[in-house]
């Protein structure tokens, strides 16, 4: 058995969710004269590669620390949509099990390709990333709950569409270009899709039900698109911590793993090692 890492580097440069406590780093002693390098490190919970949990909407929810071993790992699948929904767009349930065999309980993990966008990428945009990713509507998060999903990971900023969450009051301009998106794809202003009783929908409506996500995904990812795969998340043993850094990683054995990583050699890299897939259609920006 190996591992395929889903995670995202963590360092000083990794944009935290908008308004939300960057990671900060000092050293409080050196190797000399203190024998040991010892640093001071400060940060959000919602920052790199991370898992919501229940009380993060939840006053009665569950905990990190509460969340066992087996709800964390298990089999899902990894989607890929980035040819079907870019920027501003909605993604739906029927978009997902057109190209994945979702099963009863499964961990879902949704590769919008807005991964390419964050900040280890050499096409980073970090509004593209937080701002502009596509997201889903309530009728994504009945057939969720319909379908026992036991966890969602997003390769992007938010499990929510962006401009159904505090963002579309933060970033006026963003949410006039999102604005006549809808109305140019699906007919209907910003305002009359994504109404009050919805907000934040994946996150208030989702909580109460024990389906939480895992937001900024990415590592491999690329390696591994429209396949069913066994799954884990592995946050700190967080008493009550309302999110966590986590460590995702999909397991393969060892055949499969040969052959993605002879896939992977011969892909770009990130400065970090990770493989770079083709970019999506959707990414037509200037700074690309």
């Amino acid at each position: 058995m190996k591992f395929i890492d889903l995670s995202i580097p963590l360092g000083i440069g990794t944009p935290a969710w908008p308004t939300y406590e960057p990671l900060q780093v000092k050293y409080f002693k050196r190797l000399a004269p203190n024998g040991a390098n010892g640093q001071l490190v400060s940060h959000s919970n919602h920052l790199g590669t991370h898992l919501d949990g229940e009380i993060h909407f939840y006053t009665p929810g569950k905990d990190i620390a509460s969340l066992t071993l087996d709800f964390l790992t298990g089999p899902g699948v990894v989607v890929d949509l980035s040819d079907i929904a870019g920027d501003y767009d909605i993604y739906t349930s029927q978009m997902v099990e057109e190209r994945v065999d979702v099963h009863e309980g499964d961990i879902l993990i949704i590769h919008t390709g807005f991964h390419h966008f964050g900040w280890d990428q050499p096409t980073a945009d970090e509004i593209a990333y937080m701002v502009k990713h596509p997201g889903p509507d309530r009728e994504f998060a009945e057939w969720c709950k319909a379908k026992k999903i036991k966890w969602i990971g997003v390769d992007c900023g938010s499990a929510d569409h962006p401009m159904n969450t505090i963002i579309r009051n933060w970033m006026p301009r963003q949410a006039k270009e999102a604005d006549a998106h809808f109305q140019a794809k699906y007919g209907q202003p910003l305002a009359e899709v994504f109404t009050d009783d919805k907000y934040q929908l994946m996150h208030i409506e989702m909580f109460p039900y024990g389906i939480i996500h895992a937001e900024c995904v990415g590592g491999d990812i690329d390696l591994l698109l429209n396949q069913r795969v066994n799954i884990g998340c592995f946050p700190w043993r967080f008493v009550d911590g309302e999110a966590s850094i986590a460590r995702i990683v999909a397991y393969v054995d060892d055949d499969e793993y040969e052959a993605l990583m002879a896939k992977k050699a011969a892909m770009p890299k990130t400065r970090f090692g990770d493989a770079i897939g083709p970019l999506p259609p959707f990414a037509t920006r200037t700074n690309i």
